[in-house]
């Protein structure tokens, strides 16, 4: 098969995303939209918080059309703010609270942002990132503890946001609550207007010359996103049902899956502002929640838990990962784990990019297939060319991933050149989204990742694929996870360099260090071998969660200059 598109379509209402959950609130009044640390907020308080919010910005000066920065992680006042610039057609410009001070400038200053929203504890490095801007941007400061239960506001005062009162202290700058205040009741708001052709969110992924780049993406990218996604998954996606949104919210798979896809089927958002194992624990065992998403390194952590020993997950329906490759190993130990813990499902992986929204191909329930990333959404057809060209090569054979549909961005902002080159018009009058990632398609239509198309390592005139090593390293019993990168070499050009994390328990020592070697050397062939293993208590990762497998190339070639 050259080709496979879903014959399921679906119909996508002409409405913006404040509609769309507006409409599930109408349905489900009284129905929990999201919980922040034991305290739920029903659809109904949402539509009100939101409306609230939309008429403060109004008062603001924020109309149709312009870009309000949202520096936050998952709490709710980012989502209140999010469906509030919706409600009024602003843009919301979602970028990582952890970014550092020049990143914010450049998120700024190429957005047009007139104001930023962001927590206390980041308001000192915001205000800094603004000196560099070239419009006035008002900052507005949201503190978590106004979210909480009287018991937790005191005691997160106390142990952590005491430090932190003493924000906003300048004359552009106000806190989000004193904020809300300037809404004006008497002033009708606009009714909203849906316009698939209309950026409603930035989000941003890596550009080729190192410089991010903003990907614009509508109201259409996100429903049909959502929408795709629940016919996918296959489970019932209804009220009464949670998902443990650990994913952020400035990421399209945060955003259009952890949060979009449960709010506009009227299930309940458990938000997580940050992961770590005890609180990701905690909230599994407390909150039992019936979906979870996250990326690998996520899910790998679950293995080695203490607090899960012996726990009943049975109450999980659905575990969704994406964001990055899935090894073979890794999803083998996923599902033993599930197993041993009562939990009747498999993890299931997903496949897509940021200019995409997030996922648009799934593994369906129970039929896995190794090394396969599934089949793709409804109405999203899929094609694999040889590389470089729009010739579409044979089932079977590898070639670039493209792939159309209603999820695809408008472009990327402010670049004409790298959105001609990622979104093509083929003769067929469709246009494509070209991945740059590398894969097949069988007989069934089922989809196969390989790599991505740049990271290849070459050693002696042999090509060799980091994430094939990978699998193979990570199925050794005493490594927890690794990331194998191409370093420089006189005689090779480059030569393969493994980084290791190893399991609990076991010693990075040179007897380890020989073990893996010698188990590598039955499974790889010589001239693809490690020719340098570096053991480390854990690797770097990018603001998303992934592997930063460019950091670990960096490091290792500033060793052998």
């Amino acid at each position: 098969m050259d080709e496979y598109e879903q014959k399921n379509h679906l119909e996508y209402p002409e409405l913006t995303m404040f509609q769309m959950v507006s409409r599930i609130a109408a349905q489900y009044p009284k129905e929990p939209a999201y919980e922040f640390y034991g305290r739920k907020t029903t659809y109904k308080a949402f539509i009100s918080r939101i409306e609230r919010a939309a008429r403060a910005f109004w008062a603001m000066g924020i109309r149709n059309g312009d870009a309000v920065t949202v520096c936050m992680p998952n709490v709710p006042q980012a989502l209140d703010c999010f469906y509030a610039l919706n409600r009024i057609g602003a843009v919301a410009n979602m970028i990582h609270p952890l970014s550092a001070r020049s990143e914010i400038s450049f998120y700024l200053n190429i957005s047009e942002s007139k104001i930023i929203l962001t927590l206390d504890m980041f308001y000192e490095k915001v205000e800094e990132a603004i000196l560099e801007v070239k419009q006035p941007v008002t900052i507005l400061v949201a503190r978590i503890q106004e979210e909480l239960n009287p018991f937790l506001k005191t005691a997160y005062v106390v142990r952590k946001g005491k430090e932190y009162l003493k924000f906003p202290n300048t004359d552009h700058a106000i806190l989000w609550k004193d904020f809300l205040k300037n809404c004006q009741e008497d002033i009708p708001l606009p009714a909203p207007q849906y316009d698939p052709m209309k950026t409603s969110v930035i989000l941003y992924s890596g550009g080729t010359t190192g410089i991010p780049k903003g990907i614009c993406l509508s109201d259409l990218n996100f429903n049909a996103c959502a929408m795709q996604a629940r016919e996918s998954i296959g489970e019932e996606f209804r009220t009464g049902l949670k998902m443990l949104s650990c994913m952020p919210c400035f990421h399209g798979f945060g955003l259009g899956i952890n949060l979009h896809t449960v709010l506009i089927h009227g299930a309940c958002c458990i938000l997580m502002p940050n992961f770590n194992n005890k609180s990701y624990a905690r909230m599994l065992l407390k909150k039992k929640p019936n979906f979870i998403a996250g990326v690998p390194t996520i899910f790998e952590a679950l293995l080695h838990i203490p607090e899960l020993d012996g726990a009943d997950l049975s109450f999980l329906h659905g575990m969704f990962c994406g964001g990055d490759s899935l090894s073979i190993e890794l999803k083998k130990k996923i599902d033993v784990f599930l197993k041993e813990h009562k939990a009747d499902i498999q993890v299931r992986e997903g496949y897509g990019l940021t200019e995409c929204v997030t996922a648009s191909c799934l593994t369906p329930r129970d039929s896995y297939r190794e090394g396969g990333i599934g089949m793709p959404f409804p109405d999203t057809v899929y094609r694999i060319v040889k590389p470089g060209t729009d010739r579409v090569v044979p089932c079977g054979e590898e070639g670039e991933i493209i792939l159309t549909g209603p999820t695809l961005m408008l472009g990327y902002l402010n670049n004409p050149k790298e959105t001609a080159e990622t979104l093509r018009k083929q003769s067929d009058g469709k246009t494509w989204l070209y991945t740059g990632d590398i894969g097949y398609m069988d007989a069934d239509g089922y989809v196969y990742y390989v790599r991505r198309l740049k990271r290849l390592i070459i050693t002696n005139g042999y090509n060799v694929y980091p994430g094939q090593i990978e699998n193979v390293i990570d199925a050794f019993p005493d490594v927890s996870y690794s990331c194998v990168v191409g370093v420089k070499d006189p005689k090779r050009m480059q030569r393969v360099k493994a980084y290791i994390v190893l399991r609990d328990g076991i010693k990075a020592d040179d007897d380890c260090r020989k073990r893996i070697m010698d188990y590598l050397q039955n499974h790889i062939a010589r001239y693809a071998l490690p020719r340098e293993i570096e053991f480390r208590d854990e690797l770097p990762k990018t603001l998303v969660g992934k592997v930063a497998y460019r950091i670990l190339e960096e490091e290792g070639n500033k060793k052998c200059s």
